[in-house]
């Protein structure tokens, strides 16, 4: 796969990844005429937790043959420290 065969949305809280890479092959000989196709296809929808996902910097890379996608917690959603609390 290539980066470009790839396609990611957003729509609400549906993250959606697909793919599809379609190849044609043609061999013309003098007696014959060879044709060859190939699709291929993939997708996969995750829903992501309401008010936990930073939204706007949500943001993917492929090197390698590696699709990363990073899914930012918003700060108001990370845990926090615990607290002590004195006894008085």
């Amino acid at each position: 796969m290539e980066k470009n065969d790839f396609n990611i949305t957003l729509d609400g809280n549906l993250l959606t990844i697909s793919s599809v890479r379609q190849h044609k092959e043609e061999k013309k000989q003098d007696d014959y005429t060879r044709r060859e196709f190939s699709y291929q296809s993939f997708q996969s929808s995750f829903e992501l937790p309401k008010q936990v996902v930073d939204e706007e910097k949500i943001n993917a890379k492929y090197e390698n043959g590696l699709l990363r996608i990073a899914i930012p917690k918003r700060e108001e959603a990370k845990r926090k420290a615990p607290r002590f609390i004195e006894i008085v």
